[in-house]
């Protein structure tokens, strides 16, 4: 499984963030500029996951299922964030916070 650290998505500032939380997770923080697909959504809709995109969630098991599933069921390449949103706030790295477009 492919795999990016906080650190390294943080300096991509070009890489597609996709966040596979539930919705009260994303309200309380999130990485600027994701993508909110809840994982149970992903079969849905997957077609608005770009190929290479980053895959996080709360610590690192719910999105690398999904990479999982994107890889081998649908071809999709995408990378795991080491750690997740957990990670991401530890390293004091800037979140938004609050509702948004899914």
């Amino acid at each position: 499984m492919r795999e990016v650290t906080v650190t390294d998505l943080a300096a991509d500032t070009g890489m597609p963030v996709i966040d596979v939380r539930e919705q009260h997770e994303w309200d309380e923080a999130h990485v600027p500029h994701a993508v909110h697909i809840p994982m149970g959504e992903i079969p849905e809709r997957y077609a608005e996951i770009p190929d290479g995109a980053a895959i996080i969630c709360a610590s690192g098991g719910r999105s690398g299922r999904v990479v999982q599933y994107l890889e081998q069921a649908l071809g999709i390449v995408t990378h795991n964030v080491s750690g997740g949103t957990k990670a991401w706030i530890a390293e004091g790295l800037s979140v938004e916070k609050g509702a948004a477009e899914a």
